[in-house]
This record gives structure tokens, sequence and C-alpha cells, in this order.
């Protein structure tokens, strides 16, 4: 073999060793590449899973909000507006109330209590009170129940008051305690089976 086949040769095996080398640095390069373009890849996809699962609770959040702020605004729309039909009704009644005031069915609901106080007391001394609009009607109710009346410097709107000072007792059969009971107790109650 001459010396020119012989550099031939070696530059033929050098230069396949070289492709050879180069071919691998290539593969390696391109592997590590392609090993992370797919962490990349799956950490992009867990991180936007995470950011979906996130926003959705978020917005799961800020709707569960939203609806305990209407839920809250309309109790207080419906509370608002059962108080004012509430007191459009006892208004109602304040009126329907001077009217029976005026009543003989009224003078004898007065008789009832004060015969019922004067016997509650059972001989004790009693001060029966009526009330200022019904001073009118004293010397009728002392005439009917045998009693004598005081008329009350407090309006108490009707009824009677009674007191039976040995016994320290407070009878009240006032429209005004027995309306501010009612007031307080009052609601309206909503569905089918109370309508």
């Amino acid at each position: 073999m001459t010396l020119e086949e012989k550099i031939e040769n070696l530059q033929a095996a050098s230069m396949e060793e070289a492709r050879a080398q180069g071919n691998a640095i290539i593969q390696n390069h391109k592997e590590a590449l392609e090993k992370l373009y797919n962490e990349h890849t799956e950490t992009a996809l867990r991180q936007a899973e995470l950011k979906l699962k996130a926003e959705t609770a978020n917005a799961k959040h800020e709707i569960n909000k939203a609806m305990a702020k209407s839920q809250i605004d309309l109790k207080r729309e419906q509370g608002k507006c059962q108080t004012e039909l509430k007191n459009r009704l006892f208004r109602r009644v304040h009126v329907l109330v001077d009217e029976y005031m005026q009543t003989e069915a009224y003078t004898e609901l007065l008789s009832s209590y004060i015969h019922k106080a004067m016997a509650f007391a059972g001989g004790e001394q009693v001060t029966i009170y009526i009330n200022p609009t019904d001073e009118d009607k004293k010397a009728e109710l002392e005439e009917r129940t045998g009693a004598s009346l005081t008329v009350s410097r407090e309006d108490f709107i009707g009824g009677i008051r009674a007191v039976i000072h040995a016994k320290n007792i407070l009878i009240d059969h006032s429209f005004k305690a027995s309306l501010a009971e009612e007031y307080e107790k009052f609601l309206f109650l909503g569905g089918k089976e109370n309508a």
C-alpha cells in the first residue's frame, strides 16, 4: 500500500469515526432536548391543571359569596317589606280599636274587666284606672260596677289597669300592652299551608 492509500484509509477511518462521534453527540443532545421538552410540557400541563383548579375553586367561592350576599339582601328587603306591612296592619288595627271604643260592646268590656279586677282583689283595696279617652264613660261605669274609678294620667289606648296595693299586684287589661305584645309576636308566615 502506498503512502497515499494509507493516508486515504486513515482519513476515511478518521472521518467515519468523527461522523459516528458527531452523530452520537447529536443523538445524545436530541434525546436530552426531547427529555427536557417532555419535562417542560408535563410541568406546564400540571401548572395549567393547578391553575384551572384554583380558578374553578375561586369562581365557585365568588359565586357562593355573591349568592350569600344576594340572600342577605333578599332577607333584608323581605324584612323591610314585612315591617312596613306589619306597621300598616297595626295602624289599621289602631283605627279599628278607636272605632270599637265608641261602641256599647266596649263599655260592657270595661265593666267586665272592672268586675273581674274587684273579684280578684277579694275585698282588698284596689285602684282601678281607666284611660283618659274614656273619662266620659266614668260615671256610667261607676254606676254599673259600684267601683270608684280613677282617670289615668297615662294614655294606655283603652281598657283598664288595676292596682291591688296590699298584694303589690298590677292587673293590666290595657289595649296598649295587648297591642304591643301582639306587635312583637306577629309574624308573616309564608307558604301554601299558611295562606
